[in-house]
């Protein structure tokens, strides 16, 4: 107390008899997130002892300063008490303290605050909550934000009540400040943006390749042009490289935790330590040479699916020698413990992924190979065949005759007695297309060591439900000139001697094509991609003030900071992904062309199903769809999440929409839908199916949308990967030579060792070994995961309606995730664990922590 006696006699503060106010902080200080950084404690420490403090002064809501234009009246610092004495944690954790105003009655009922940190060190601000306002009573204000020293802000730091206002409804004394603050978070557009920026702003995706290291590591500019659209991501304001001014420069690997976005995008303390092994994807492709060294001296070969297993089972011993040590000299102890699952004896050993885990084989039947198809990690592109044979919508003139060779005689054998007619007018055809999108690159892939096919894949609609493969056609540009068209190879299934194992390998190309469509489409560009530029426009034009923010700032959590990763480590030229999927080089430039033909309407989920045909619309449904296939795990569970989301959104827009009018009249929401259709989706500015968000259900409609993808498409098609992918033979991501042909090596091969001639065609084992731990670690839910249904505080707005709204949207899905486990009890739904005996949990709202195959976080946030 004595110390605290001497700060006050020094800064000049005093006990005072007036009214007081007092008010609860709640803040993480830097040294607990730093591991205990005893020199920032110091520091702070002796700034406080010379009256260098934290300071706050709250501005009326109701009353204006004549003095400073009309904006509200401040009240008098009050500074936070007891800094030094309250004692520091060790481990991550928040501390409360007190702060205590002196009550000016002209303040009448705070509505924000100004706060200045005097401090050589940031803290996280999590709260302030007021205590027993005079007529008001407590006031809540949620911040969560990094307040860094005021030497480095240009403007004040403001915090807002947790009061929602339209711009319109702001009271007159917020709204300069309120208009300020968006100004501030926009920026001016210029500059190298630094760790304390608070700044959001768009960019082309021109940091993906690494010009200055030569011409193999130059890389397509994506966004910005017609060839080559694109959404936009965070700028970051890094020079340009000189071997190529359109190209922005690259930061070291080693330093990819600090590439740049809004600081309070950054992860925060207990996702980065969760999340630490992101750090060995940098530190992996450093040592590549080493790495590459390692298994150059060991067969690079799995010689059977036993030795698969063994990563598993037994784990594969790492011989002593440079790789390692140059590992152990990198990596801190803790990290490289995570990071190579050592156990003492330095094996790489992974979890046993849940489709090998009741039985060892049965990834292998035709029943589970089409079922992945409905219920596994990417069961968002399997459609409705609607004419036979399959036609191609590539341009004929360019690449020839693209239409299907498959034939009457290849299938009506399977269809269990119905004619080809029959089967597509009872929608019992079914197709997973990946000619068109792969036709264009298949050339240019196979001069590398990828050997790769275009494919489609016709399946049959059972009478019990399941699906059924009837052929697989495998295609590939004609030798003598794509305009020639494709020359093509139909195969049937079979289950026996060669004719086999052959059947087995013509699935293990489809599956190469499903898992790159996997990553770059459905995963990749479809839900990160598409919903930064969503993160970036909502904080550029909507105030924290603004009911809209509200509802969909959850949603953002962590994505600025997970696409920055990606963009530094994982889809960079020489990245990890290039080197585990197929397209190589090729990859980020692939998914560009296939946003051509990205929707923004089409993302709703009954607007996906019924344009691949999988639904129809009708009226007397539940959902307004109805499935033509009723046991689609991934449709059933995911209709119910899309029509919860929606009746939420639905209840919560209505209670601060009262009338179409006031959506026109709404200028910040004008601009942010401006902002999003002209410059974070600028590439798709002038198509016609943007909504024009004139009227209360384009808003309804269009947030559902955003939710829907930032929460329950990302979790259906990225925690699922280690499960399904986690096993490579089953989702293998690389096949390194074509179909053995008879009268080769290969096809004798074939004959008398068929899993050999497998494992030798798809993944080899360096790439099986980083593929693996990716998608180990995209897999898992961090601790402090906030999943659909939850928020980090329960005082995210005053207003009652919206919080009971969302107490019923939480026990809606509580009630789907009872309809979920009952279903998947349920043995008349066969496609729900299939032969793997896998429950279909990926749209399970909750989850526990780690590797589960389930649970829907709020965000892209892995």
């Amino acid at each position: 107390m004595l110390l605290e006696k001497i700060v006050e006699a020094i800064s000049g503060r005093s006990e005072d008899n007036g009214k007081k106010v007092k008010g609860t902080i709640v803040l993480m200080k830097k040294n607990v997130l730093d591991f205990n950084d005893v020199n920032a404690s110091l520091l702070d420490g002796v700034l406080e002892f010379l009256g260098k403090r934290v300071s706050l002064q709250l501005i009326s809501a109701v009353h204006a300063d004549p003095g400073n234009s009309l904006q509200g009246k401040r009240s008098n610092p009050a500074y936070l008490e007891k800094w030094l004495t309250t004692g520091t944690s060790l481990v991550a954790g928040e501390s409360a303290f007190d702060v205590t105003f002196d009550w000016d009655e002209d303040i009448g009922v705070p509505g924000a605050f100004i706060i200045n940190n005097f401090h050589f060190n940031e803290f996280y601000l999590k709260s302030l909550t007021l205590e027993d306002v005079p007529n008001h009573g407590n006031v809540h204000f949620v911040c969560n934000s990094w307040v860094y020293p005021a030497k480095k802000y240009k403007s004040e730091r403001i915090f807002f009540a947790n009061q929602a206002y339209l711009p319109g409804e702001t009271p007159e004394p917020l709204r300069n400040y309120r208009e300020k603050e968006l100004v501030n978070l926009r920026g001016n557009g210029n500059g190298k943006l630094e760790e304390w920026d608070r700044v959001y702003d768009y960019a082309l995706y021109n940091d993906l390749g690494d010009p200055e290291k030569g011409k193999q590591y130059a890389r397509t500019i994506l966004g910005g042009s017609a060839e080559y659209p694109y959404p936009r991501r965070g700028r970051t304001g890094r020079k340009p490289t000189k071997a190529d001014p359109k190209s922005e420069s690259r930061i070291p690997l080693l330093m990819s935790l600090d590439i740049y976005v809004p600081r309070d995008e950054r992860f925060g303390h207990i996702k980065l330590s969760d999340f630490l092994t992101y750090a060995l994807k940098s530190i992996v492709q450093f040592l590549i040479p080493e790495f590459q060294a390692l298994f150059d001296s060991t067969p690079d070969e799995f010689d059977s699916f036993e030795d698969v297993l063994k990563l598993y089972e037994g784990g594969i011993k790492l011989p002593q020698g440079p790789f390692l040590k140059a590992l152990t000299d990198s990596i801190p102890l803790e990290i490289l413990k995570e990071i190579i699952r050592t156990d003492g004896e330095g094996k790489f050993k992974f979890p046993t992924p849940q489709v090998i885990q009741e039985d060892k084989s049965s990834w292998r039947t035709d029943e589970e190979f089409a079922r992945e198809m409905l219920a596994g990690v990417n069961p968002v592109i399997i459609s409705r065949l609607q004419e036979f044979p399959p036609k191609s919508q590539l341009d004929s003139e360019v690449y020839g005759n693209q239409n299907s060779t498959i034939t009457k005689e290849h299938i009506e054998n399977a269809l269990d007695g119905l004619t080809i007619d029959d089967a597509i007018k009872t929608n019992r055809l079914y197709i997973l297309n990946h000619h068109d999108i792969l036709m264009p690159y298949v050339r240019r892939i196979n001069t590398t060591n990828t050997k790769l096919y275009a494919s489609r894949t016709l399946l049959f609609l059972q009478d019990d439900g399941t699906m059924k493969p009837v052929a697989i056609e495998l295609s590939l540009p004609h030798p003598d000139g794509d305009e020639l068209g494709a020359v093509s190879k139909v195969y049937t299934p079979a289950d026996q001697g060669v004719e086999g194992s052959i059947w087995q390998l013509a699935k293990a190309y489809v599956a190469v094509n499903d898992s790159g469509v996997h990553q770059l489409i459905s995963h990749w560009l479809n839900t990160h991609a598409a919903i930064e530029p969503f993160v970036i426009a909502t904080n550029r034009q909507l105030s924290v003030l603004h009911p809209i923010h509200k509802l969909l700032h959850p949603h953002f959590r962590d994505t600025m900071n997970i696409n920055a990763l990606a963009r530094q480590i994982l889809i960079n030229a020489g990245g990890v992904l290039e080197m585990t999927v197929f397209p190589a080089k090729y990859a980020m430039e692939m998914s560009a062309v296939v946003y051509k033909s990205w929707v923004f309407p089409e993302q709703a989920l009954p607007a996906d199903l019924i344009k691949r045909g999988v639904a129809v619309e009708d009226s007397s449904s539940p959902h307004g769809v109805r499935l033509l296939i009723q046991d689609y795990p991934y449709a059933v569970d995911g209709l119910e999440i899309w029509s919860a989301i929606k009746s939420w959104v639905t209840e919560y827009c209505n209670f601060y929409y009262k009338s179409d009018e006031l959506v026109l009249k709404d200028n910040e929401l004008q601009a942010w839908w401006k902002e999003l259709r002209e410059e974070g989706h600028g590439d798709k500015k002038d198509e016609p199916w943007w909504p024009k968000m004139q009227t209360r259900q384009e808003l309804i409609d269009s947030c559902t949308i955003i939710i829907w993808i930032a929460s329950a498409l990302h979790a259906a098609v990225n925690f699922g990967q280690y499960p399904y992918a986690g096993y490579l033979p089953n989702r293998p991501t690389l096949s390194r030579r074509f179909m053995p042909e008879p009268g080769t090596p290969e096809y004798e091969e074939l004959k008398k060792n068929p899993d050999k001639a497998y494992l030798k065609t798809i993944t080899p084992q360096l790439q099986t070994l980083l593929g693996i731990s990716l998608i180990e670690i995209l897999s898992r839910h961090a601790s402090d995961e906030i999943y659909l249904g939850q928020r980090d505080s329960s005082e995210w707005t005053k207003d009652q309606e919206p919080i009971a709204a969302f107490e019923r949207f939480g026990k809606k899905l509580s009630e789907i995730e009872d309809q979920i486990i009952q279903m998947n009890g349920d043995k008349k739904w066969k496609n729900r664990s299939g032969p793997v005996k896998v429950p279909y949990t990926l749209l399970f709202p909750t989850s526990e922590q780690g590797l589960t195959g389930k649970g829907i976080p709020n965000s892209v946030s892995i």
